[in-house]
């Protein structure tokens, strides 16, 4: 039974099965019909011109060399055709199956994690397909192993970097050098920095298995607005970049107000952080249909076509060079999560590099 399994005996059995099928309805309407039509047809030439008892035999006769030399044909038809048969099912089987031990062996080196391995497409549509498939799948495997391996390198240094100061003052307090007041302060700095860094990562971990913890009520994503700006204004004020805001109609909607208001202050602080002294952050709440809709637009470094999507990937960190190091890229990520479980979404537009872009969140309104 085993051997019934593989694609190369399935195409051989059903090859020969349609031929013996064919084989078997020409063999039977040769044989039961074909000899009586044949038979007196030509008992009723051979009747006019020799009588009817010597047409009769010799029609007999006539049919029975006719019957011998048509099963002979057929037999010889028969093999030529399951031979010709066969050796096409052989060659289809293999041109089917080369591709797809390609693609097997693929996946075998990518699940060991040779994840440049690539299929190259072979001629047939559907087959190409699935190539292309796995080589996108082998691309996307790359792609989350490279994050993963910046990532490992850059919790190192968020890590690194605390302890070691943690651990300079301390000794620093041992050797007299600092003293104690001046080490607390310190070495609470640090410890409330790693504390936010172990909190965004189980949050990311929590907003990724579906597994966060909402207490929806009635709020208004306009005041919320108006909230996070209140409080975010001396930063702006700090670096030189003009914050305005624009909520002049109600926005109510069901939701978790502590998570959109993470949300809100995630978005305007990157809007802060990529917009230069001089720029200007304009948060903006306004209806759009059933939803409601804030709007955070700046005037900062744009987003490229690529980033404009990636930006919300895990541990995905658009490159700028003034600001080389920036936050463990998992805050969009959270974002985007909080507000999907809400039943909205976040989204990033932008016209280009140097032309500032939108981000904006969408929650549905309450009836």
């Amino acid at each position: 039974m085993a051997l019934f399994r593989r694609l190369h005996v399935r195409l051989l059995v059903s090859y020969l099965l349609v031929i013996a099928v064919g084989a078997a309805a020409l063999v039977l309407t040769t044989y039961l019909i074909g000899p009586s039509i044949f038979e007196h047809g030509l008992g009723r030439a051979m009747g006019r011109g020799l009588g009817a008892r010597a047409g009769q035999a010799t029609a007999s006769a006539i049919n029975s060399d006719f019957t011998s030399a048509l099963g002979t044909s057929l037999l010889v038809a028969l093999g030529v055709t399951l031979l010709t048969a066969g050796a096409l099912a052989v060659y289809t089987a293999r041109r089917i199956l080369r591709p797809l031990d390609a693609v097997r062996a693929a996946t075998r080196r990518l699940a060991t994690g040779h994840y440049e391995e690539r299929v190259r497409p072979p001629a047939e549509e559907e087959l190409a397909a699935l190539a292309a498939d796995v080589n996108v799948l082998g691309a996307a495997l790359a792609e989350t192993e490279s994050r993963r391996t910046r990532l490992l390198a850059e919790l190192t240094h968020e890590l690194r970097t605390p302890l070691t100061t943690i651990e300079g003052h301390v000794e620093g307090l041992v050797d007299g050098v600092f003293e104690a007041e001046e080490v607390y302060s310190v070495v609470t700095a640090e410890i409330s920095r790693l504390r936010r860094l172990v909190e965004d990562l189980s949050l990311l971990s929590r907003a990724e298995e579906g597994r966060l913890d909402l207490r929806l009520s009635a709020i208004d994503l306009g005041r919320l607005a108006g909230e996070v700006t209140s409080r975010l204004r001396p930063q702006f004020d700090g670096k030189e970049v003009e914050l305005r805001l624009s909520a002049a109609v109600p926005l109510p909607v069901r939701g978790d107000a502590d998570r959109i208001t993470q949300v809100i202050t995630n978005l305007v602080g990157n809007a802060l952080a990529y917009t230069p002294a001089g720029g200007a952050v304009e948060v903006a709440a306004v209806r759009q249909g059933p939803w409601a809709e804030l709007q955070v637009r700046d005037t900062g470094r744009g987003l490229s076509a690529e980033d404009q999507e990636r930006v919300f990937e895990r541990f995905y960190r658009v490159r700028d060079p003034e600001h080389p190091t920036g936050g463990t890229g998992v805050g969009l990520t959270i974002a985007r999560s909080i507000a999907r479980g809400h039943g909205g979404d976040v989204t990033a537009e932008s016209p280009g590099l140097g032309l500032g872009s939108t981000f904006a969140l969408r929650l549905p309104l309450v009836p």
